[in-house]
């Protein structure tokens, strides 16, 4: 009878033992994350972890990861992986979280790409509510993207001038493939 005690008994703590081993290792606190991990990580509260620079007074700088007040609504205990990082044309040695990278064509090409947009829901997610705090919807600015690249190179191809804000310019293409710039008629260029 006292050994059926001591297997229940021994059976009961591994249980908990277990439930408490598996909710700590799957806890993720921003403030315990290193600079290697920190950005586009969401702790497991659900807020989003953003990495600062904090510079001491002898000059020395020191990253922080820190907890955002921007709840994800979707995710929790989230680290974001390398993949998507490069996917997304991101890195992780952003500081903060700003919606100024939305204005940077590159970045958006980047952000719309098939591969980024399919693969990368917690990125998509930071961004979309970024876009959305600014009174844009992302997948309006994908696809204003997208047209902005089709009709820019249809113009290219149609006319041999290139579009771009100031005066036309006429281009003529070399044997090479590349540009040449030819002479203004006025002779001021």
């Amino acid at each position: 009878m006292d050994f059926l005690n001591f297997v229940k008994s021994f059976v009961v703590y591994v249980v908990i033992f277990a439930f408490s081993v598996q909710t700590t290792l799957g806890s993720i606190a921003c403030e315990n994350l290193n600079k290697d991990s920190c950005a586009f990580a969401v702790s497991s509260s659900g807020k989003r972890c953003v990495l600062e620079k904090n510079v001491r007074r002898s000059g020395e700088e020191v990253f922080v990861c820190s907890t955002s007040q921007i709840d994800t609504n979707k995710l929790a205990s989230w680290i974001e992986t390398d993949e998507c990082l490069d996917a997304c044309g991101l890195n992780r040695n952003i500081l903060g979280i700003s919606s100024d990278s939305l204005l940077e064509s590159r970045f958006m090409q980047k952000l719309c790409s098939t591969q980024c947009h399919n693969g990368c829901p917690n990125i998509v997610d930071l961004y979309n509510n970024l876009a959305v705090g600014e009174g844009v919807y992302l997948p309006s600015l994908c696809q204003a993207q997208g047209n902005i690249k089709r009709r820019g190179m249809s113009e290219i191809r149609s006319s041999g001038y290139i579009g771009a804000p100031g005066p036309m310019v006429p281009v003529k293409f070399m044997v090479d493939g590349s540009l040449a710039m030819v002479p203004s008629p006025s002779g001021s260029c």
